[in-house]
């Protein structure tokens, strides 16, 4: 009676032990997919507003055409940074996972917001141009959307550095190797991109 009581307990220990691994692996795991996703919805919400100030662009430079219709090589730069730009809006979240990629993503599109820069310096030289409503709402659009971009990118970096503490803290980093989680990059600011376009005259 004394060894099946033995055994039993032995048995009962084993399977405690072996339940609280697995209840350990799965809320480890669990949480790493909650906090992948949180990244994966940030990164779509960064996206989100690169594709609106996208969307703006041909409205301002046709409106800034109308005025300032010598100013070709401004309006070219800027179309090639958009044409640029526009094949690296809308890709899959794998670029988070290449350093590489995403600094490249990141260029591109601190490069288009450079050449807006350009664009809207090149405005003071055309008062009436500055009084036209069509402009105004467009430069007030586009005066939101950088301040949309910037607080989706905060986000973001808030977001991937939860999640690449988790990533990265014992005993959870086992489980993240063992399953692929890897560390996600942030957005830096660029040597030419320290702030967003100034919009206002």
């Amino acid at each position: 009676m004394k060894k099946i009581s033995k055994g039993l307990v032995a048995l009962i220990v084993v399977i405690v032990c072996v339940l609280g691994i697995f209840s350990f692996y799965k809320n480890t795991y669990n949480s790493l997919v909650s906090l992948d996703e949180d990244v994966s919805a940030s990164w779509a919400e960064v996206q989100n507003q690169y594709q609106r100030r996208l969307d703006l662009i041909p409205n301002l430079v046709s409106t800034v055409k109308g005025y300032a219709k010598h100013e070709s090589d401004v309006f070219t730069q800027v179309s090639e940074a958009r044409s640029k730009a526009g094949g690296q809006i809308n890709i899959s979240d794998e670029v988070l996972n290449d350093p590489e990629a995403f600094a490249r993503y990141q260029q591109i599109q601190d490069n288009l917001g450079a050449s807006l820069q350009r664009l809207l310096m090149v405005t003071e030289q055309y008062p009436e141009l500055k009084a036209d409503q069509n402009f105004l709402a467009l430069q007030d659009q586009l005066e939101g959307t950088e301040n949309r971009i910037t607080v989706a990118r905060n986000r973001f970096n808030d977001t991937a550095k939860g999640y690449n503490k988790r990533v990265r803290q014992f005993p959870a980093c086992i489980i993240a190797n063992m399953s692929g989680f890897k560390t996600r990059p942030y957005f830096t600011a660029s040597a030419e991109a320290q702030s967003a376009p100034k919009v206002e005259f």
